[in-house]
């Protein structure tokens, strides 16, 4: 199902579930519309089947497909390239990594939701 365009699209791509739900049931309070994903491997599925989101929230660690190997795929593909990325991670050197992967932003696992949704109107403007 193909979202609606001009929606402020946000794909959440965590396998932890807890995280995953809390994070798609905040934004979407604030008005956005979240496209959930437990692995980068599911996220590239609903990127191909849904409206270009305006932002990508990635975690690292997953199983399937981690988060390294998400980004590399997403890079490869011109329809995704340029759709920028913020790492959500507990990983120790989580902000080398996340530069490593040219994303635009790390915030360290656990993190406020204040700050992420800062991140995330940065890059989708606000929701209403």
């Amino acid at each position: 199902m193909k979202l609606p365009c001009g929606a402020k699209d946000i794909l959440v791509v965590e396998d932890d579930e807890c995280i995953r739900e809390t994070l798609a049931e905040l934004l979407t309070e604030e008005g956005y519309r979240v496209v959930e994903a437990s692995n980068g491997k599911e996220a590239l599925t609903k990127l191909q089947r849904t409206e270009r989101p305006c932002l990508i929230l990635l975690d690292l660690m997953m199983p399937v497909m981690n988060g390294w190997a998400f980004r590399a795929a997403q890079r490869a593909d011109p329809a995704l390239a340029s759709i920028p990325v913020v790492v959500l991670t507990g990983v120790a050197d989580g902000q080398r990594e996340a530069s490593a992967l040219d994303a635009a932003q790390c915030l360290l696992k656990p993190f406020e939701f204040d700050p992420l949704l800062e991140v995330v109107k940065t890059h989708c403007g606000n929701s209403r």
